[in-house]
């Protein structure tokens, strides 16, 4: 399985301490290097450089079409750019991002995502973790992770946990 990460989904689980749950659903993950950059070096001392860093389980990778990261890069952040650029070359069987304009756009590509609420929701169905309610609250209350109220209601009622 050929799986494209973007940056939010990868930090914010480091920032749960839940990092593990990504080898253990999809082995290698791949990253671009703007979000590699993003992350270990303009990110260096904050959460998720050191444990993206020492992960064996991730690689960087370098986007080789800069006329379509370009044109993504008009409405997207360059992470954003890169990582659907790489999942289209790649032909990645999924695409792990959470902004909406980016989850738009890979859709508008045919690429198959899943942002970190949904990974969450298949780590407790294949029983990594025991609940997600706390995670998700610690994602909204502590983190500032943004999640409608509706969203949670129906990530917790996906999870049987309402």
């Amino acid at each position: 399985m050929i799986v494209v990460s973007d940056t939010s989904v990868l930090v914010n689980l480091a920032w749960l301490n839940r990092l593990n749950i990504l080898p253990a659903l999809y082995g290698e993950i791949i990253v671009p290097t703007a979000v590699w950059e993003e992350i270990v070096v303009f990110g260096a001392g904050k959460v998720g450089s050191q444990e993206i860093t020492q992960a064996a389980w991730i690689k960087r990778e370098s986007p080789q079409n800069k006329n379509l990261i370009d044109s993504l890069r008009q409405t997207l952040d360059n992470g954003e750019a890169q990582g659907i650029a790489l999942a289209l070359e790649l032909d990645a069987d999924l695409l792990l991002i959470d902004e909406r304009l980016g989850r738009m756009t890979a859709k508008y590509f045919d690429i198959e995502i899943i942002g970190l609420l949904g990974i969450l929701i298949q780590a407790k169905q294949e029983g990594l973790i025991e609940q997600i309610k706390p995670l998700v609250d610690q994602l909204r209350f502590e983190i500032g992770f943004h999640i409608s109220s509706q969203l949670y209601q129906e990530v917790l009622h996906l999870a049987q946990e309402l």
